[in-house]
Parts: structure tokens; C-alpha cells; sequence
């Protein structure tokens, strides 16, 4: 089912979104392959803590994250990937893994791949391992505002 929050938050922006659903999926490389769309627009939304604060990692699901360059780019002194136990309560109205890219609606800073921004929509978990939702970067990244940075590998 896909967030509510989400969805009312997408609605009260203006935002046009459409949502996909397909087969259960838990990786985002999966859920890009299952919707049949690219991995490259597919977000996949890692959580990290960056000075001890949980933020998001947002990157095509077909690359991974480098933590020291992440690290770097938030100017931060420690960064780590987050454990299930820091984040699941974070999301109640999600699955666990499957949260969208939206840290504003969490109160957390979201840090997106700057690779992401080459494509024209995005595509991310919309709260279950069944659903997907689309939108246009621009409007991602106008809402979200977040922070862009060279911090993935292949």
C-alpha cells in the first residue's frame, strides 16, 4: 500500500504521481526489474546516520553508496550505514526497505546521488515491496531539497 502520508503530501503539493504496482520485490534492482522500468531512474533509499543524525542516501539502484564520499560531501566528521533497529520506527506507516525518498516528511536530511538528476522522472518505493511511484525530478527536488553529491560507485 503506498503512503498515505506520501500521497496526501504529493496531493496537497500539486504534484503529479503515478503508481505502479509489481510483483513483491525487496531490492531495488528487483522492483526495477519486476515494473520493467531502467535501474538507473529506479531511487533506492539507504539509510545512513551522518554525524550521529539518520539521513537518507538516495541513489540509482543499479550503483552503490560510497560512505567516505558521502561523508565528505555532507562535510561531516563520521558517516555509517544505519541499522534496521535505528530507522523502522521512523516509518510506521512503511514496510521496512521500502520508505520513499522524501526526508522531509521524516525530519531528516536527504542526501540524493547526483547522477539522479540526469533523468527526467524518478521512480522509488512508495511505502511497500509492491508499489512504486514516478514523479518528476523536478518536483523531487523541489519539495525535498536536497543536498546533491558525487557519492556512489558501480
Amino acid at each position: 500500500m503506498t503512503s498515505q502520508r506520501l500521497q496526501e503530501f504529493l496531493t496537497e503539493q500539486q504534484v503529479d504521481f503515478h503508481t505502479v504496482t509489481h510483483p513483491h520485490a525487496f531490492t531495488a534492482v528487483q522492483t526495477a526489474a519486476s515494473a520493467h522500468i531502467d535501474s538507473h531512474a529506479m531511487a533506492k533509499t539507504v539509510m545512513v546516520r551522518v554525524d550521529g543524525k539518520l539521513a537518507m542516501a538516495v541513489l540509482p539502484s543499479n550503483e552503490w553508496l560510497d560512505i567516505e564520499r558521502l561523508r565528505d560531501a555532507a562535510g561531516a566528521r563520521e558517516a555509517r550505514l544505519a541499522s534496521e533497529a535505528e530507522f523502522r520506527d521512523r516509518f510506521p506507516e512503511c514496510e521496512v526497505g521500502a520508505m520513499p525518498p522524501f526526508g522531509n516528511l521524516y525530519g531528516m536530511e536527504v542526501y540524493v546521488a547526483d547522477s539522479m538528476a540526469d533523468d527526467e522522472r524518478i521512480a522509488f518505493n512508495a511505502g511497500s515491496h509492491r508499489e512504486l511511484m514516478w514523479v518528476r525530478w523536478q518536483d523531487f527536488e523541489r519539495l525535498v531539497h536536497p543536498h546533491m553529491a558525487s557519492m556512489t560507485r558501480h
